[in-house]
């Protein structure tokens, strides 16, 4: 598919100042820092403290672009999931939801996006200036890509797999080759679908399973638990570490490795729907050794989403958590202490870091960045850049 170059426009975001802890209750505006103006107007992403913390996070400097959009084209829900950074290239990959085909005999399929990022070098900040988007079709061998993380010198993707037999698994998808299977199946079982990876220091493979696609019409019957694996990658030793999910789904890992959080969208149902009676919750798990193997221990509910359900969760450099919920991204103290919301129109689905700060937001037609709050060391990085 050819590729698309746009020019980016930055704007500063709107802070509003919102301390909902008991006997204090406060709702003001920054006056430093203002909303898009002109077309985008209303259209914008705003930033809301929640606890005086969340300052040093976002930080008074912030600013969002919009970077790509489908609104005013296919209307298609490009920016969904699987959202990877590659520092290397200066490149994102993300993948679309469910393209649903004009034949209905045919499976929807899958897109990934390729952004190759121009930075304004006249901005110490490093800023985009332009993107250049091209649109890729899931490898045939590799249907229904889902979740996504880096891995040795390309991507490591989550194939959600279709209706045909030995489909799916995790696949290893090197720079400009083909993908390569790591693992399609829990002895001779298949997996359900599976969601979102993340790689832990030791190079293991945490992922999530859930039977999301059976319930979508594209997986055959489940033959496994809703649960969470641990794949040992110089091993080859694949492990349940903890079940006991109505849809396990987002999974990260804190800075030293020793926390891991899993979300919970059972609230989610097949139709779209809520319910607000299941579990929309971050569970937290203390990573654990014994007898030279890994396990989950000391599982406990880390936070329960404001809005929607928490359908990715990632972690900055702090330990701070954050989470793609229905009124955007969500953030929370490694103490689960809710500090702020970043507010995205449709909410958010998938995200991750980038450079300096930044944060990319995929929801569903659009796709955002955030640029937040900077140490001193990369602001001087910045401007020696």
């Amino acid at each position: 598919m050819a590729s698309i170059t746009k020019k980016i426009k930055s704007y500063r975001v709107r802070t509003q100042h919102q301390d909902f802890r008991p006997g204090v209750l406060t709702s003001v505006t920054s006056p430093q820092l203002e909303r898009a103006t002109g077309s985008d107007a209303g259209a914008s992403i705003s930033v809301k403290q929640y606890h005086p913390y969340f300052q040093e996070v976002a930080g008074i400097l912030s600013r969002c672009s919009l970077l790509l959009s489908s609104d005013d084209s296919s209307r298609n829900p490009l920016f969904c999931n699987g959202c990877v950074y590659i520092p290397q290239r200066d490149e994102l990959y993300i993948a679309s939801g469910l393209l649903q085909s004009s034949n209905s005999s045919v499976l929807p399929t899958i897109l990934i996006s390729q952004i190759h990022i121009q930075r304004d070098h006249t901005d110490w900040q490093q800023s985009i200036g332009a993107v250049e988007w091209m649109k890729l079709r899931a490898p045939q061998n590799m249907p229904m890509p889902a979740g996504a993380c880096l891995f040795k010198e390309g991507i490591l993707y989550c194939s959600q797999g279709t209706l045909a037999p030995d489909t799916g698994g995790l696949w290893y998808m090197p720079w400009r080759k083909a993908p390569i299977p790591i693992l399609t199946n829990y002895f001779g079982k298949p997996f359900n679908s599976i969601q979102n990876v993340v790689q832990d220091r030791e190079g293991g493979l945490w992922f999530t399973d859930a039977s999301v696609s059976f319930e979508q019409g594209i997986r055959p019957q489940p033959r496994l638990p809703n649960q969470v694996y641990r794949l040992d990658i110089n091993s080859h030793d694949v492990r349940v570490v903890a079940d006991g999910f109505g849809r396990p789904t987002g999974i990260a890992l804190s800075p030293d490795g020793d926390t891991l959080y899993v979300t919970d969208t059972d609230s989610l149902r097949p139709d779209g729907s809520t319910d607000p009676t299941r579990a929309a919750t971050i569970y937290a798990f203390d990573v654990t050794q014994r007898a030279g193997s890994y396990f989950l221990t000391n599982r406990r509910v880390f936070s329960y989403a404001v809005d929607g359900v928490p359908m990715a969760v990632t972690c900055d450099v702090s330990g701070n958590v954050y989470a793609a919920c229905g009124d955007g991204v969500e953030v929370w103290s490694p103490g689960g202490v809710a500090l702020g919301l970043i507010d995205v129109p449709g909410g958010c689905t998938t995200l991750c870091f980038g450079r300096r700060g930044e944060l990319f937001i995929g929801s569903g037609q659009r796709l955002w960045t955030i640029l937040l709050n900077q140490t001193d060391e990369e602001r001087e990085e910045g401007l020696r850049d």
